[in-house]
């Protein structure tokens, strides 16, 4: 459980430095690119620099784990800023959090982990709250609902892979997947940072660093979180709980105000979560 807390924590801690930066981060790319930078040093060190490429049997089957997890990283994020600017930020938000039912669906049809019926009216409780924390009146009008059925499944196969590899992956070679997870997630987001043709500034230099910290940290102990629990345990409750951290973070820190809606998705929260750990 330990594992799970500092997954939650880490996550949580993106969202904030990630609010840290408005309004001084201009560019994204290159945020995203010195995030990656700092998550490859980071997964290197961890892994040893002697170390990252073992000669094992599995080395192969592990470097191609860790593409195909790269490219959907960088997916990921592409397909949430087309969202945005397509769909509006409530409506994308709502889908990429939606994208925990993957990873739920992938572990009750592919590792047999059912949830107990407790756990299955916590995992219920989960989804509404996370419709009411972010669901509001005036929603953006749909003009591209392909776009938001590809960014619920970018997201949640992407957190889904953690459990995938751990399945069907060597566990010897865990720090290396992340490490080659984390390379070519940083080479496909230098390439399409020269593409667009814009370089990181000082801010995106500095955010991207920090948020590449607890992005790292994040990635390593959710990967170790599904290893010791059923994931039909790890997600829901790392994705609600998150969401509650990063709430009560914009409270107590940053003087946010939170709707009606919002304080009773942040009730829910609580009484799902206690539900999907019984």
């Amino acid at each position: 459980m330990i594992y799970l807390i500092l997954a939650i924590l880490s996550s949580a801690s993106i969202n904030i430095v990630m609010r840290l930066s408005n309004g001084k981060v201009k560019n994204k790319i290159g945020m995203l690119v010195m995030n990656y930078v700092m998550c490859t040093v980071l997964s290197a060190a961890f892994t040893g620099f002697d170390n990252l490429l073992p000669k094992v049997p599995e080395l192969g089957e592990t470097m191609a784990w860790g593409v195909l997890d790269g490219i959907l990283y960088l997916a990921g994020f592409v397909l949430l800023q087309l969202n945005i600017r397509k769909n509006g930020v409530v409506l994308t938000t709502i889908f990429a959090k939606l994208g925990l039912l993957v990873p739920m669906v992938l572990s009750i049809f592919l590792f047999n982990e059912m949830p107990s019926p407790v756990q299955g009216i916590g995992f219920a409780l989960a989804i509404v709250a996370m419709l009411l924390i972010n669901f509001e009146k005036n929603t953006e009008t749909v003009k591209f609902k392909a776009g938001l059925v590809m960014v619920l499944l970018a997201g949640g196969a992407c957190d889904a892979m953690s459990k995938v590899y751990n399945f069907y992956g060597s566990s010897a070679l865990n720090d290396q997947f992340v490490f080659y997870t984390f390379v070519v997630a940083l080479l496909l987001c230098v390439a399409l940072m020269f593409y667009k043709k814009e370089r990181p500034g000082k801010y995106e230099l500095l955010f991207g660093l920090l948020v590449g910290i607890p992005n790292f940290f994040s990635a390593r102990f959710l990967l170790k979180s599904v290893d010791k629990l059923p994931a039909v345990i790890v997600y829901p409750t790392f994705s609600v709980a998150g969401i509650l951290v990063v709430t009560l973070a914009g409270v107590l820190f940053f003087k946010e105000k939170l709707s009606k809606r919002q304080w009773m998705g942040a009730a829910v929260i609580l009484a799902a979560l206690v539900l999907l750990n019984i």
